[in-house]
């Protein structure tokens, strides 16, 4: 847990938690998102700019169109003059379309840039609502890897959308160009089959449309299961990554313990997990390239089988027959958008899916089970931190105070001891309003800040001035920084002020302890709540720090939890932590992955 800076107050109000499982309820909320974001006028320019350009390259591709009729007759007259002239003409038309190109491509950068960057956005506020990173991090497997979550599969999802979405746009707008052109050219053509003449009115159009929908019928159908299947693999895939970072953060430990062959299985493990969604998958895609790959084939010959009619009964000419086939290529190819794309329809619903599962967890994380109750906050107008029938309800019990009403007043040293698995670490955290769950009410003082101290505290990445500095932002003089590293015995660091290093590697535990008492000594703050970090200090550490915390914060006060420590008389007071177990029957009440730790 980091060592934070609370600001007083009662947490964020409670939200109850969603699911997203329907597209609809999935698009509802990607467009609250959206809607709500200062990239949204953004967004808004850019649409309407690619839809303009998707029109004109529309009209452009019918000039395009019409240009074969006069190209392919002049080389069927063998009309060299002719031929020469269309290729101006064609010259010209490709360079407006080519202008027209350029331009769609860069407002669909432009706009994926602004989607991702409204999306990541959104997601990285809801995860830094206080306390919300926590509890999502004991939610189980949603919070797993939340980082892969808002990097990889929030930029995936946003050039899916992308994508898909102005290619949609092009197709759709292509086809209701292109379905005028084949209608006109197919039009008043009468067969004549076995002696009886009949006449179907822009036979073309329903032929395109009946051959592209039955291959997307058929593509929908064999593709359908690659939605849960990609699902599945980026879940597994996330907990190889996890059992990766676990690994790696913890490689000192298990080369020590010479446990590489366990975690060498449990990856193997993990990786086969993946390999086997991979395998589904792949076998999902071979049944749908049979069904893609065939209707591709077939689609060489389709336009001149169709077209074929028209032109020997002598209605058109080969120009208009290979102004026909283009025509029926372009109405093809737009109605067959969605067998192009169901490989990537599925990966976006797969992802969008997993998008909206996080981030509706992400606001789950504040509604309470219906079962349990809720500790409540409230500020002090008198300066004082106040308990009233606080109890920490846990999986398998309840940790309270055996005075259930305390009262701590400005300077005053307070120890709150418990043995092992009396809930201390759970009881530090009610007090910090991470774990709501219980009864009882917690008074903060209205107008000052709690610093809450962890047992092992975080050392931000970046300057070793802006670790001592965190969380505020304000300047502090080298001097005054070098000063209360020296008070706590890590002069040997402070000519590193300015350097950018990965500190919670650079340090031990016991320093990094060191530099978080350092970082008390620059903020003094009057109010400071410490989770065992005391006790487990070494003892010259330890006599240094309680000599500080005497002398340099005498006005503080001190809420120390953990066990006595041999300079004890220090603490004016001494409150006993009492665990009651929880009755077998009522012990799932409260969510047990939230309980990361009963010490």
């Amino acid at each position: 847990m980091a060592n934070v800076t609370e600001q007083n107050g009662p947490p964020a109000p409670a939200a109850p938690a969603t699911e997203n499982r329907g597209l609809w309820s999935q698009m509802m909320m990607m467009q609250r998102i959206y809607r709500e974001s200062p990239v949204f006028p953004f967004l808004l320019c850019t649409s309407i700019g690619s839809a303009a350009v998707v029109v004109a390259t529309a009209i452009g591709q019918i000039v395009l169109n019409q240009w074969n009729k006069p190209f392919y007759d002049a080389i069927e007259r063998r009309d060299v003059d002719a031929f020469v002239h269309q290729l101006l003409v064609f010259a010209g038309i490709a360079s407006v379309l080519l202008l027209l190109n350029v331009s769609q491509r860069w407002f669909n950068q432009e706009f994926r840039l602004k989607l991702r960057e409204g999306l990541t956005t959104d997601l990285i506020t809801e995860w830094m609502r206080p306390r919300r990173a926590f509890r999502l991090a004991h939610a189980g497997a949603i919070g797993v890897n939340p980082d892969q979550r808002m990097q990889e599969d929030a930029g995936h999802l946003t050039e899916l959308t992308t994508d898909l979405a102005f290619g949609l746009l092009q197709s759709s707008t292509l086809l209701f160009s292109f379905v005028g052109v084949l209608w006109s050219l197919s039009a008043g053509f009468v067969f004549d089959v076995g002696g009886h003449s009949f006449e179907i009115p822009g036979y073309m159009v329903w032929a395109a449309m009946i051959y592209a929908g039955s291959a997307s019928c058929l593509s929908w159908l064999v593709g359908r299961p690659l939605i849960g299947l990609n699902s599945e693999r980026y879940n597994r895939e996330a907990t190889l990554r996890f059992t990766m970072m676990r690994v790696n953060e913890h490689i000192d430990s298990v080369s020590l313990a010479g446990g590489e062959a366990g975690e060498q299985q449990r990856l193997e493990s993990d990786l086969d997990s993946v390999l086997d969604a991979m395998r589904g998958i792949f076998r999902a895609q071979i049944n749908l390239g049979w069904v893609i790959d065939g209707y591709g084939w077939v689609t060489v010959v389709a336009p001149l089988l169709v077209a074929a009619p028209v032109y020997f009964a002598g209605h058109i000419s080969f120009g208009g027959l290979m102004m026909a086939v283009g025509a029926f290529n372009q109405v093809h190819t737009s109605l067959r958008w969605f067998i192009a794309n169901i490989g990537a329809i599925t990966d976006w619903r797969a992802t969008l899916q997993r998008i909206t599962d996080f981030r509706s967890a992400l606001v789950g994380t504040d509604a309470l089970e219906d079962a349990e109750g809720r500790i409540e906050f409230q500020l002090n107008e008198t300066n004082r931190l106040t308990i009233d029938g606080l109890s920490v309800n846990s999986s398998t019990g309840r940790t309270r105070l055996d005075d259930p009403h305390v009262q701590i007043s400005p300077g005053e040293r307070v120890l709150i001891m418990g043995d092992a698995g009396a809930g201390k670490t759970l009881f530090f955290r009610a007090l910090a309003g991470l774990w709501p769950w219980g009864s009882g009410r917690i008074g903060l003082p209205k107008d000052e800040a709690v610093t809450f101290l962890a047992r092992t505290p975080y050392l931000a990445p970046g300057k070793l001035r802006d670790v001592l500095s965190y969380p505020n932002t304000e300047t502090i003089t080298d001097a005054a920084l070098a000063e209360a590293l020296s008070k706590v015995g890590m002069q040997r660091i402070a000519p590193r002020l300015d350097e950018d290093a990965r500190w919670d590697r650079e340090l031990n535990d016991e320093e990094t302890r060191l530099v978080a008492i350092a970082r008390l000594l620059l903020q003094r703050p009057h109010w400071i709540v410490i989770d065992q970090l005391l006790e487990v200090l070494e003892g010259p550490s330890q006599r240094r720090v309680l000599s500080l915390l005497r002398t340099e914060l005498a006005d503080a006060a001190v809420v120390a939890i953990g066990r006595p420590l041999p300079d004890g008389h220090q603490f004016s007071r001494v409150i006993e932590l009492i665990r009651d177990q929880r009755p077998p029957r009522q012990q799932q009440r409260v969510n047990p992955q939230l309980e990361s730790t009963k010490a």
